[in-house]
């Protein structure tokens, strides 16, 4: 009986592991794309840096979770948190273009830079996730 209860533990462990890895891709990339190293900003303190992290990484565990909500298989649910990580990836770099010194601003600690990224980063990613369910 308890194995009928287990018989999809195989598949939420490789959804669950593929999206943990998709996180920290996307944690790499972003960092390295920001210009600066958000987790020593956030360790000094700075609110602004911590919320445009937070808000980025959540814009991106949105669409992830619809992905493998919806998806057919795990190549399916990986080719869509692809697409979801090019599109948080995009989202910030359409930020930037907006605020050329977005990350002078960030690094400074100006809240009203983060806030804004962040709030930017998780709309996109809402649309994203609710795009993925037609």
């Amino acid at each position: 009986m308890i194995a009928d209860y287990l018989s999809g533990f195989p598949a939420f462990l490789a959804h669950f592991v593929m999206a943990i890895g998709f996180v920290a891709i996307f944690v790499w990339i972003y960092t390295w794309l920001t210009g600066h190293d958000e987790i020593a900003l956030m360790r000094q303190g700075n609110v602004a840096c911590a919320l445009a992290f937070t808000g980025s990484i959540v814009g991106f565990s949105l669409p992830l979770a619809s992905s493998i909500e919806y998806s057919v298989s795990i190549l399916d649910n990986a080719i869509w948190a692809a697409v979801s990580l090019l599109v948080q990836l995009g989202v910030y770099l359409l930020v930037k273009l907006v605020f050329k010194d977005l990350t002078r601003r960030i690094e400074d600690g100006e809240l009203p830079a983060g806030i804004w990224l962040a709030g930017v980063s998780i709309a996109a990613g809402q649309l994203a996730a609710a795009s993925m369910t037609t």
